[in-house]
């Protein structure tokens, strides 16, 4: 019974935490302060708004009408795909994260993440009509389309700024500057990370070779 209980409890303070989305996206500033200093946020509902991320963005590709959009499957990767989405996401929240807290930021890796993620909730609310929509419209009406999906991406990217400066305690300029910042953070992890694979591949292939002139000899 108590176990029960607990279960139903945790639900509601999911749905509860996963509802605080909507209020998020129409009022960033208080929405993106209670997310994090408030505590209205949670990691399951962070999640599941990726998750819904993710599925509009796969299934954009398998139900957009070719009319709007046209896609080769052959040429297609599907991990490959949602990587170009997590892989992206993860370097945004270490590279402001890893930034912010060198200069006094107050936001916590955790909630960085939390944050963006709850930034994300405009695409799939605006991409999953727009995906049924598609299927409707005509060449003429492709601009409607193309200017509600461009609107999804700006909102979201308006969001995850603003974010960053509430949960982080930043003033409007010092928040633009480290978005900045954070951009160019990104990029410095990317070469790091193409540095050391190069550094890996090269290794590897050293003992490989060594190896095969070993067996060559001793034959």
């Amino acid at each position: 019974m108590i176990a029960a209980l607990k279960d139903k409890q945790t639900y509601k303070h999911y749905l509860k935490t996963l509802r605080f989305a909507l209020y998020c996206i129409s009022h960033p500033l208080d929405g993106f302060w209670d997310l994090t200093h408030e505590k209205r946020g949670s990691y399951a509902a962070a999640n599941t708004i990726l998750f819904l991320t993710l599925l509009a963005r796969i299934m954009k590709l398998q139900f957009t009408s070719f009319v709007i959009e046209t896609v080769y499957w052959e040429g297609i990767n599907i991990f490959l795909y949602i990587a170009s989405i997590l892989f992206p996401l993860a370097l945004w929240v270490v590279g402001n994260w890893g930034l912010t807290t060198l200069f006094d930021g107050k936001g916590r890796l955790g909630q960085v993440y939390m944050a963006s993620c709850y930034g994300l909730t405009p695409y799939p609310l605006i991409q999953f009509p727009l995906i049924f929509f598609s299927n409707f419209v005509t060449v003429d009406e492709k601009e409607f389309y193309t200017v509600m999906s461009g609107l999804s991406l700006v909102w979201v990217l308006g969001l995850i700024v603003l974010a960053m400066g509430q949960i982080h305690e930043f003033s409007v300029t010092k928040n633009v500057l480290f978005t900045i910042a954070s951009i160019f953070a990104m990029l410095v992890i990317v070469f790091i990370l193409l540095l050391f694979f190069s550094m890996i591949s090269q290794g590897v292939g050293y003992f490989i070779s060594m190896g095969r002139e070993i067996i060559f000899r001793a034959n």
